[in-house]
């Protein structure tokens, strides 16, 4: 059974979501800060994480760092929980690797949704090939689930890893924005494309000068090559 941590100060939130998460069939454990959290990950490690921006101590975004920069967690997806609506903030979460947010207040069978979305997704694509996937420079371990660019070991996000996955296996092939966020991240997010454009961006910045390979259609979407 797949286990989740929450981090969420809010007593009755986080009893709720707990509550939540177990109904739904996930065993679950909740932490009123990011010490208890780092304590409980010193003897196991979850499936996923859901995290809370405003906390005392360390905040969401610091732990959604510290997370990604451990090997033991940086490929663990991670939900972010935020009382803010600003673009601003969803963004932020999503630049430093996060796979989804949730605006507070929010319904059970909303949140229950994106955690079985994000668990479907983090699945991580077919790896029915033995050979590489690949598109000029660019050569993915399907295996390894690593890539290399030119020679170079690059790291990336799980997220990031999934979308230059399906953008090399369509090479050629105009993606629409709403057909990749439905592939990578498992259901339509209601026209918020930001969450493509933001990923896109940061993946070419990873890929260095390979990332021109990503072409951008103008009012459409994305693909790789030609």
């Amino acid at each position: 059974m797949d286990r989740i941590f929450i981090v969420e100060d809010d007593d009755n939130i986080r009893e709720l979501i707990v509550y939540a998460m177990r109904t739904g069939g996930y065993q679950s454990e909740g932490f009123p800060s990011a010490e208890g959290l780092y304590e409980r990950l010193a003897i196991e490690k979850p499936r996923l994480f859901i995290l809370d921006i405003m906390l005392d101590g360390d905040d969401g975004y610091k732990i959604l760092e510290k997370l990604k920069k451990r090997p033991e967690t940086k490929d663990i997806p991670v939900i972010m929980l935020t009382a803010k609506a600003a673009e601003y903030d969803k963004v932020k979460g999503l630049d430093m690797g996060s796979d989804d947010y949730i605006t507070k207040p929010f319904g059970v069978m909303e949140l229950l949704s994106r955690v079985k979305a994000v668990l479907r997704r983090t699945e991580g694509p077919v790896e029915e090939e033995d050979q590489p996937v690949s598109y000029q420079e660019i050569v993915m371990d399907l295996k390894k689930r690593s890539v290399e660019v030119a020679g170079k070991t690059v790291e990336l996000t799980f997220k990031e890893y999934e979308l230059l996955y399906f953008l090399i296996v369509n090479a050629g092939i105009v993606l629409t924005r709403d057909r990749i966020m439905n592939q990578v991240w498992g259901f339509d997010y209601q026209g918020e494309s930001r969450t493509v454009d933001v990923h896109i961006r940061t993946l070419r910045q990873k890929l260095g000068d390979y990332g021109t390979l990503i072409k951008t259609v103008r009012n459409v979407g994305y693909k790789i090559g030609e």
